[in-house]
């Protein structure tokens, strides 16, 4: 604790039961001095920084801090500037969003570096230098003491000089400022662009519109597609939308597991599906399979990993990153994990011998989030 010691005389040199902290004759020192003494505190030394203020080394000492706040102001208003205008959608190649979240990292960073260099300084060079023992103490402070205190903070305002240093005093606005909008930025971001407009979260590459309105082939990661003669039974694959990058990131929402299912386990499936479209249970029901065929969603619903881990003999699908697992006969809906929501199935068709996508998925893929619609 930093105090501004002055050498005014008064009670406070009186033992504490003789001291009367509302007299008006007593400096904001003497009371300074007095909590001090009550709280066991000794001033071991005290020397200010510049005992002749307005020198031109304290102006100039004052002009850094300034320039320094002014620069963390600056970069927090140009973390807000990036978060909200500059291009974050990915895409492929060397492109403006991949610097997106590095300078976010920069201006935030730099913001808070330069306030922090700022203050280090502001107390380094312009605070008084002071050593002082102090006792610890049990029990609650009485009303005076309180009163000591609270003239030992006002104390400690004025010897951090920001009254007598205007300069300093409009600097720190800056830094206030953009610091305080770049905190605010990402709770009002979602405010100001809509998570859903144009459908970003509830369409993917099986959309017939990304095909001129056609079907959408299943296809391998080459882009050949599949006949169903070409998976065993009790066998499975990953498949693709057969559209131009629809096996690369720009459709990183649509990896699809296909699974030819057993002529039993298929029948228990298509009886889970007749069940609920009766009953009206965990909405939507969708009736997708081809003949003994299903397709789910990889895209675990509880943080995005890939659920593609297939117990062929238990009928789960397991997710290798929180351990969901998701029961294939039961539309895939959850048994185990964290996961609550069941996998979206694929609607699947037959087509010039081929399988295709009747449709989208018919529901959000991916994790859950509040507005998700139903």
């Amino acid at each position: 604790m930093s105090t501004t010691h002055g050498t005014g005389h008064g009670p406070a040199t009186a033992g504490a039961s003789d001291f009367d902290a509302e007299d008006p004759s007593l400096t904001r020192f003497d009371l300074v001095r007095e909590g001090a003494r009550r709280d066991g505190v000794e001033i071991v030394h005290y020397e200010p920084q510049f005992p002749v203020r307005g020198t031109k080394l304290e102006k100039r000492i004052e002009r850094s801090i300034a320039f320094l706040l002014t620069l963390s102001g600056l970069f927090g208003v140009a973390f807000v500037v990036a978060y909200i205008w500059w291009p974050s959608r990915y895409s492929q190649g060397p492109t403006a969003s991949k610097l997106y979240t590095p300078l976010l990292g920069l201006f935030l960073g730099g913001a808070l570096l330069l306030l922090g260099f700022a203050i280090i300084t502001w107390a380094k060079k312009l605070m008084p230098n002071e050593v002082a023992v102090q006792e610890r103490h049990d029990g609650a402070s009485p009303r005076d003491e309180q009163q000591l205190t609270g003239s030992t903070i006002l104390n400690m305002v004025d010897e951090i000089g920001i009254k007598r240093r205007p300069l300093l005093k409009a600097a720190l606005l800056l830094p206030a400022g953009g610091l305080g909008i770049a905190a605010a930025a990402p709770l009002v971001g979602s405010l100001i662009k809509n998570p859903n407009d144009g459908h970003i979260l509830l369409t993917t590459g099986w959309n017939p519109a990304n095909n001129g309105g056609n079907r959408i082939r299943l296809v391998r990661d080459d882009g050949t597609p599949i006949r169903p003669e070409e998976v065993s039974v009790g066998g499975q694959m990953t498949v693709f939308p057969g559209i131009p990058g629809g096996a690369t990131n720009t459709y990183a929402d649509s990896p699809t597991l296909l699974i030819h299912l057993r002529e039993s386990d298929a029948q228990v499936l298509r009886d889970s599906i007749a069940r609920s479209q009766v009953l009206q249970d965990n909405l939507p029901v969708v009736a997708g399979m081809w003949q003994n065929f299903v397709a789910y969603s990889k895209i675990c619903t509880h943080a995005g990993c890939p659920a593609s881990l297939y117990e062929q003999q238990t009928n789960r699908l397991l997710c290798p990153c929180h351990q969901s697992q998701f029961l294939i006969t039961n539309q895939a809906k959850p048994i185990f994990g964290p996961a609550h929501r069941k996998l979206p199935m694929l609607p699947l068709d037959l087509e010039n011998g081929v399988l295709v996508a009747k449709s989208d998925f018919l529901e959000p893929i991916g994790p859950t989030y509040w507005e998700r619609p139903i």
